[in-house]
């Protein structure tokens, strides 16, 4: 199978690596991309876009990132803090004054991105209907009480997670989060990535394969299962794309997830200018918490929107300061402050595997190994 892009001489284990999982079929259609002081070495894309595999996966090819799509959430509020409009010790209901009901006074800013806030789920059941009704989402979490004391643990805020941050972002700036994104971070950058998707883009859209490996056993460390749920063929749907859920519902592929986020890697800087500054990169790296997930119930180290390099994380990196957070299905990046790195890996070909999927972390162990050469 043929392997499309540009790769350096000094990555060339990482288009190996690629290779192989295009060949072996662990993957369809997929994309890897590394940068390096906010440049690209590493670009490189190939197989089919969908099921079906009567389409190539191309340059522009653009599929569902799922949770990767919380960085660029993240990303918003750094952006509104280097600005001084945010602030991440502030209470949420500063900017969002009905937030303050049933116990929620103490929650802050860096609890939401932290998934420490205590609302990792909705208190009766949300449709795909409600996930894309942004009033009735939102609103619903302003009545209910937070299911542990903010700040103290984690529990994966694996849907509230944006429509939180999103809305303390609409407060201060009277946009939506999806149109935010684009206006300041995304088109600025000359970025293909989208929360919410146009029309005119659904013909470069490759959907997602379902996992038809066997589900994970129950994990007996999960206090918390959550009930907010959509299916792989839900968020294949037209109704999906063009909705605003920034926890899950971004499109992109590894180029444009690697361009957006090696902003913390570069300092802050960019082609285009001086998006954040240095010490406001840096935050990303300050713990909120490390334990094991109260949703996910594995050990996670969460920093202020991604998790944290840890021995006992799913992800474990030779850099100690390095940030991170994988996609529904198998997508992974991986920020390494240290080393100047950005390492991305989009496919549309899913697994139950999680952050542990093997197809990522191969890539990122080559991306490290061509490194120290």
């Amino acid at each position: 199978m043929e392997i499309h892009g540009t790769c350096s001489t000094q990555f060339s284990a990482v288009r190996e690596t690629f290779a192989a999982s295009l060949h072996s079929g662990a993957d369809v259609g997929a994309s890897v991309a590394v940068y390096l002081d906010g440049q690209p070495v590493v670009d490189l894309w190939g197989g089919y876009a969908g099921p079906g595999r009567s389409r190539p996966w191309r340059r522009d090819t653009l599929t569902n990132v799922w949770s990767i799509t919380k960085t660029m959430t993240a990303l918003c509020a750094l952006v509104l803090v280097g600005r001084g409009e945010l602030s991440l010790s502030e209470p949420v209901s500063t900017y969002w004054p009905e937030f303050a009901t049933a116990g929620k006074d103490p929650i802050e800013v860096r609890h939401l991105l932290s998934h420490t806030a205590g609302l990792p789920d909705w208190d009766q059941p949300m449709t795909l209907d409600d996930l894309c009704d942004w009033e009735k989402a939102t609103t619903l979490l302003t009545r209910q009480a937070p299911r542990w004391k903010p700040g103290t643990v984690s529990g994966y805020h694996r849907f509230t997670h944006g429509y939180l941050i999103g809305e303390v972002v609409r407060r201060i700036c009277h946009q939506s989060i999806g149109t935010f994104f684009a206006d300041q971070i995304a088109t600025p950058l000359d970025a293909d990535f989208h929360i919410r998707l146009a029309g005119e883009n659904d013909h470069r859209v490759s959907d997602m394969i379902p996992a038809t490996d066997p589900a994970p056993a129950p994990n007996p460390h999960v206090a918390l299962p959550v009930s907010a749920y959509v299916t792989a063929q839900e968020t294949n749907s037209t109704q999906w794309r063009r909705a605003e859920i920034p926890a899950a519902a971004g499109y992109g592929n590894a180029r444009s997830v690697a361009a957006l986020q090696s902003v913390l890697t570069s300092g802050g800087h960019t082609p285009q200018g001086q998006l954040l500054s240095e010490s406001v990169c840096h935050t990303v790296l300050e713990e909120q918490s490390h334990g094991t997930d109260l949703v996910l119930g594995i050990p996670l180290r969460f920093g202020m929107g991604y998790a944290l390099n840890a021995k006992d994380a799913p992800v474990h990196t030779p850099g100690p300061r390095t940030c991170y957070w994988g996609g529904r299905g198998g997508s992974l990046l991986v920020n390494d402050i240290d080393a100047r790195m950005t390492f991305a890996f989009v496919m549309n070909r899913m697994t139950n595997r999680g952050l542990y999927d093997p197809r990522g972390h191969s890539l990122l162990q080559a991306t490290y190994m061509s490194m120290t050469q």
